[in-house]
């Protein structure tokens, strides 16, 4: 897990306890009426499972900034985690951003993690952790999407650094531990061993319910020639895999592979939350 230092920046800490009633918890960055964090909360399907949105009002992390998401799912509670729009983190004269989501998910709940893009603007320096714990039988399926550089400005990931650990447990064993460093400028951004020139990667997990779902996606999803899409099965784990030059391929794909196995998943079909619309 990536160190998390002391700080003087922003420090934004969301606590999440979510229950058959589920209630939430936030601690401002400053002694002021300022939420640090917050969340809203909607009821769009028929059996009244919940979907949370996750705000920062700042909108944007500086270095020094530090954010820290505590999410716990009782047992038989079924949430979607997203958030409104893509996590910003600019450059950074010398201090680190640091985020933290950890997640921990009990026997009988679901956890979708499904957050929009992290975009690591050139000289950004960041930390970032998603931890997951599975408990007994509980299920989840999430994703990670993390564009290095902002494309669509041809801006580079030329300066800075981006650390992010991606940690799957069940009841304390390890089923996935990724670490990747990236440095800005560093030949492992366009080496054919690394990133290949491309700024999007990123990754979608779900428990597996059933092994031919593996073949399924690897005959339903087309990605385009310029894109690096891959299916397979680590434990049981299902893992997608995206490498390209775009965030809303990225999205667009793994909504696709997120239509297909929510009903395994879930037994209902996927329900879209209405700010991915906006």
């Amino acid at each position: 897990m990536t160190a998390i230092l002391p700080s003087t920046g922003w420090q934004a800490r969301l606590a999440l306890r979510i229950r058959a009633r589920w209630t939430a918890q936030h601690t401002p960055a400053l002694p002021s009426l300022r939420p640090a964090a917050c969340t809203a909360a909607f009821y769009p399907e028929p059996d009244g499972s919940c979907q949370v949105y996750i705000l920062h009002p700042p909108g944007g992390v500086v270095g020094g900034d530090r954010l820290d998401l505590d999410g716990q799912l009782g047992s038989n509670t079924w949430v979607l985690l997203t958030t409104p729009s893509a996590g910003k983190f600019y450059r950074s004269g010398g201090p680190f951003a640091q985020q933290l989501n950890t997640l921990t998910v009990q026997a009988d709940a679901v956890l979708e993690w499904l957050p929009q893009e992290t975009i690591v603007f050139d000289g950004a320096k960041l930390a970032t952790t998603t931890r997951l714990e599975l408990h007994a039988n509980a299920r989840a399926l999430g994703w990670e999407i993390l564009c290095l550089g902002r494309p669509s400005s041809a801006e580079s990931f030329t300066r800075g650094v981006c650390q992010q650990s991606l940690e799957i447990y069940r009841d304390g064993q390890p089923l996935l531990l990724e670490r990747s460093r990236w440095q800005g400028g560093s030949v492992a951004l366009t080496a054919p061993w690394g990133l290949h020139a491309q700024p999007v990667s990123a990754t979608l997990f779900c428990t597996l319910q059933d092994s031919t779902q593996v073949d399924a996606l690897r005959e339903q999803i087309q990605a385009s020639p310029a894109t690096r899409f891959a299916v397979t099965q680590v434990q049981d784990l299902l893992l997608c895999r995206y490498l390209g030059p775009s965030t809303a391929e990225a999205r667009a794909l793994f909504s696709q592979a997120w239509t297909l196995l929510r009903p395994g998943l879930l037994h209902k079909p996927a329900c879209p939350p209405r700010v991915w619309a906006l």
